[in-house]
């Protein structure tokens, strides 16, 4: 079930999403932690972040909608409190996700993380709206994408993982500017853009109006995504999109996907990440599969 992903070994390809899976420890008592690839914390921010109002999140048809507006307890704090208990579980690998609101935001956070112990690697979250760019998302516009990359780069002691939005107009073309900048991988989807209103009240269902989908409604289109992303980059990809079953995982896989995460099927079943990762293993004894990575890019398309 090993897999290689960005120079790391993962002894799963599954791994639990930034956002649903707060800073990890909060599912210790309740998840084998080590029976996961890895886990990617909650969006890290150089300052904490309160997030918005209630109601923030809003369920829909096959799916949920979010606003949580990336509450979390800072760059500081992450270190000295949210870190050090993670050390227990080694083999599980800590990835950090990392926003700002401008590029040198995303440099002041990379930077102090630097030096903490633990951390496998950053993800990268540029579906944040760069200030300095009239508010357009660092991975909606290419040369945002491509400065922030390079600044990144420079400034990593660890691999970079980029989490691409699916907000655009080809996410396969965003994800070769995060390649040719310098990723070490990418992962996709992020949420899209969506939005819930109630008819009896006439208003919005969320607070802020507009929220970000996941759930299994938007699986197809990150599976196709996934699939023309993998086709056009050389560096690994992380699928993501609505898995909830072993058999979706598998068919990330089968599109190009290295290994998979995991993220709204948390809020149903706070056991998913590991339920998906035994269920996985079990698929691929069933199934006559040796190596999970033998998987990755072996979908057969019939010849027209």
């Amino acid at each position: 079930m090993k897999v290689r992903l960005a120079g790391l070994e993962l002894t799963s390809p599954v791994i639990a999403a930034s956002g649903t899976f707060g800073y990890g420890i909060e599912f210790e008592e309740i998840v084998a932690l080590e029976r996961l690839g890895a886990f990617v914390t909650k969006g890290i921010s150089l300052e904490p972040i309160a997030g918005h109002t209630a109601p923030r999140i809003v369920q829909t048809a096959a799916g949920m909608l979010n606003a949580i507006g990336l509450q979390n307890v800072g760059v500081e704090e992450f270190i000295q409190k949210k870190l050090p208990p993670l050390a227990r579980y080694p083999r599980c690998h800590v990835i950090v996700n990392v926003f700002g609101y401008t590029v040198n935001e995303y440099i002041d956070v990379i930077e102090r993380l630097n030096d903490a112990p633990g951390i496998a690697a950053y993800e990268l979250n540029v579906s944040c709206p760069n200030v300095h760019a009239g508010g357009m998302a660092f991975g909606a516009d290419p040369g945002s994408l491509e400065y922030l990359m390079g600044r990144a780069k420079f400034a990593s002691k660890r691999p970079l993982i980029v989490k691409l939005s699916p907000n655009v107009t080809s996410i396969a073309h965003m994800a070769k500017i995060a390649a040719n900048s310098g990723a070490d991988a990418v992962s996709l989807v992020n949420t899209f853009m969506a939005m819930s209103i109630d008819a009896e009240t006439r208003q919005p269902r969320l607070t802020n109006v507009t929220g970000g989908l996941s759930g299994p409604a938007i699986k197809p289109i990150a599976l196709r995504m996934v699939f023309e992303t993998a086709r056009a980059v050389d560096i690994p990809v992380i699928g993501m999109g609505g898995i909830v079953s072993p058999e979706d995982a598998v068919e990330f896989l089968l599109a190009g996907a290295t290994a998979v995460e995991v993220g709204t099927a948390s809020f149903a079943d706070p056991r998913a990440a590991e339920r998906l990762a035994s269920g996985l293993t079990s698929w691929c004894k069933s199934h006559g599969v040796e190596k999970v990575s033998s998987l990755t890019g072996a979908l057969q398309i019939p010849k027209s």
